[in-house]
């Protein structure tokens, strides 16, 4: 089965995360799936600007709580977890982010936790008037999902706000952030999206990628690149508190909260 659709035209990649009947939450396939088209849209000539979308009502309920690769839930270690979560989570995002192409995230409905991962590495982020975009994992007792992007992206204190209540950021809140280039109506975003990437299409593409470079590094100089890794390992602190006091049964509570928005 394939949780991701594939294909180029005029120059634009486009990749879209098909799995709406789970709310495209991310099982291990599709995040493999999901790297292997990032790879595949970087390595192709062809290719100026790369588009990830989502079918269905929302862009990503996160990760897959029940995913069937996963071990048992008693024998999940702390090592497993960070070996998975340091390969799938934190090396496919850093390395989605530095893809040398320009990329555009459309973003619709709900963006929880591990969605958050999927659009923050792209450069730009178009929502439709209907996203909201949240990081409940708190209640979890971890402080943040993997790609810990949240200062960067929000603002120190609009990053505590929804770390710290679990509450939803929505579209309009996160075009004053700067975390969204720009909000239109649902039924627009993929005529938007088609306009904005149609238009970067027709850069020359070595600008494109020495614009990007530019901006990329001057973050890393202030300090991103070394965050986020060092906040990752941070994180996996946080499994090992949830694993030694409660063994994850908030799993339950948070995957039923998935199923409630599909």
């Amino acid at each position: 089965m394939s949780y991701i659709d594939y294909e180029v035209a005029d120059k634009i990649a486009t990749i879209t995360l098909n799995r709406p009947e789970a709310a495209n939450a991310q099982n291990s396939a599709l995040l493999d799936e999901l790297d292997a088209a990032w790879t595949r849209a970087a390595t192709d000539d062809e290719v100026v600007v790369i588009v990830l979308n989502a079918a269905g009502k929302h862009f990503s309920a996160g990760h897959d709580l029940k995913d069937d690769s996963w071990p048992e839930p008693e024998k999940i270690t702390l090592d497993w977890i960070y070996q998975t979560e340091s390969r799938r989570y934190l090396e496919y995002t850093l390395r989605w982010r530095n893809v040398p192409k320009p990329s555009i995230a459309a973003v619709q409905g709900r963006c929880i936790a591990g969605g958050l991962m999927l659009c923050w590495p792209c450069d730009l982020i178009i929502a439709a008037d209907n996203a909201l975009f949240s990081d409940p994992v708190v209640m979890m007792g971890i402080g943040g999902v993997e790609y810990h992007g949240h200062t960067w992206e929000l603002g120190p204190r609009k990053a505590k706000e929804i770390l710290f209540t679990g509450r939803a950021v929505t579209a309009q809140e996160a075009e004053q952030t700067g975390m969204v280039n720009m909000v239109v109506p649902l039924d627009e975003l993929p005529a938007k999206t088609a306009e904005v990437a149609g238009r970067i299409a027709k850069m020359p593409p070595f600008g494109l990628r020495q614009a990007k470079r530019a901006v990329n590094q001057t973050l890393d100089v202030q300090g991103f690149y070394a965050a986020v890794q060092s906040v990752f390992d941070v994180h996996s602190t946080g499994h090992g508190n949830a694993l030694s006091v409660s063994g994850y049964p908030i799993l339950v509570d948070l995957e039923q909260m998935k199923t409630n928005i599909k």
